[in-house]
Formats: structure tokens, sequence, C-alpha cells
């Protein structure tokens, strides 16, 4: 699959990781449709980028959200090829803190948003493009996912999010199994320390702690190395079924 031409639902495109591969698959002459909460600056950024970028906000855990969303970007580009899942949210707690045990709620919070988001957004993605004309390496479609070096390093204080995230490693496989009947792949990408709004609530001392924790390049990712990845898999048929790391030989120590 080419990106020239090809339309991608980009999760969490206001931002981060989602902008900076939204950027790029422009570049490449696809179009894109960008999911994000109604009140974040995905119309802003939308209008920036161009004609053929188009947003829609949306709740990625509302099933009713999403599919319009799809739909608007149906309507308006014609079929859709491609999500780029890059919604999500990390929250730091311990299970044990000062105020008692950690909060089930804000827990089920973040599930909720980065796995269940997630998978709603690919079983209603999957739909769509089920009905594409395949290629002729009988391609229809392609989902990558994204996950984080958490999934495997989690640190004290990231039960929720390091679980959220293998969630997404473990059902990679088992969904590109059974959507390979249809066509469609997927791939998920774990990036390590990336400079985005998430990191950028950090300050500098804590930021130049965590970035000389990467053995080499000695700093953060930025949005366009991991979407030049994202662009990669699209591009690669035999990229299927598997996890990618994207952290510079990062290993996270316990805190």
């Amino acid at each position: 699959m080419q990106p020239n031409g090809a339309t991608f639902l980009v999760t969490g495109g206001a931002s981060g990781l989602g902008r900076g591969t939204a950027i790029r698959l422009l570049d490449q002459g696809a179009n894109v449709v960008l999911l994000d909460r109604p009140q974040s600056e995905g119309a802003a950024v939308a209008q920036q980028l161009g004609e053929r970028c188009l947003f829609t906000g949306a709740d990625v855990t509302s099933g009713s959200m999403v599919g319009a969303a799809i739909q608007a970007g149906k309507d308006r580009f014609g079929a859709l090829h491609g999500l780029i899942s890059c919604a999500g949210i990390g929250v730091a707690s311990a299970v044990l803190g000062s105020r008692g045990p950690a909060s089930l709620e804000e827990f089920n919070r973040v599930v909720q948003i980065n796995l269940v988001g997630a998978f709603n957004c690919v079983r209603l993605a999957a739909q769509a493009m089920q009905a594409n004309p395949p290629n002729p390496e009988g391609e229809r479609g392609v989902i990558v996912l994204t996950a984080s070096a958490a999934a495997f390093d989690g640190q004290v204080g990231q039960a929720a999010y390091a679980a959220s995230k293998a969630g997404l490693v473990g059902m990679t496989l088992p969904l590109a199994r059974e959507l390979a009947k249809l066509g469609i792949r997927v791939v998920t990408l774990a990036p390590g320390l990336f400079d985005t709004p998430m990191l950028g609530l950090l300050t500098d001392e804590v930021r130049a702690s965590l970035a000389e924790q990467v053995p080499f390049p000695h700093r953060f990712g930025k949005p366009e190395e991991f979407a030049t990845l994202v662009q990669q898999v699209i591009e690669n048929p035999m990229l299927n079924g598997e996890t990618i790391r994207l952290d510079g030989a990062l290993r996270m120590g316990a805190r």
C-alpha cells in the first residue's frame, strides 16, 4: 500500500505522535481524517494542514462517535484505507499511596481510553476497510496501534498505563491473524521517550534526567521519526502481526 491517494484515520491527531503522523501522511499525498477530543485543537490543526485533512471530534470509546467520524471520512474522501491509533492518556498513580489504595475509577479510565478505545477504532475501521477492492497483493487496509516501551518495562506508578499498553501488544497477533483473510494488516509500534505534550508537562530537570537514560541517540524521539516508521509499515506488506520497539535501546528502570 502507498499513502498517495489513500485515506487514513489518525486518532489523537491534534498533537504529539498523531499530529506528526498526519503531517507525514499528508506530505506523501494521503488524505487524513483527524480524530481527537471535540475540545482539542483538532479543528485548528486540520485547517492549518489543508483541504485533504478533515477534523472529526470524537471520544475513542464511543462506538457511535467513531463510526460517525469514519463515515464522514468516507463521505469526503470515498473510502478508508488505514487506521493509525495514537490516542491515549498517561496517569501515574501508586497502588498504595498516602491516601490509601489507588482509584479503581482512574485505573479503569486509562484502560478504557488506551485499550478499549483502540479496539473500538479497530473494529469499526476494519468494518469499513473490508469493503475496499484489494490491491495486487490482496491488501485492503492497514492498522497501526501505538503501545509503549512501558508495555515491557513499566515503572513504579505505571500499573494502569503499562497494563493498557501491554494489552495492545497482546492483541496485535490475534487481530492480524483474524483480519488476514480480509487483507488487513495489524502492526503495533512501541515508542520509548518521545517529545510529546505528555512529556512537555515535566520540568526541564526531569526531562533532562529522562533523556540521559536513552543509550543512543541521547535524546527524546521526535514525532516525525515515529511518523517515518508508520509510513514504512504502510508500505511494507511483510510487516504484520508484530510489535516494533522504537526507543533508542532504552530499557526503563524501576523508577
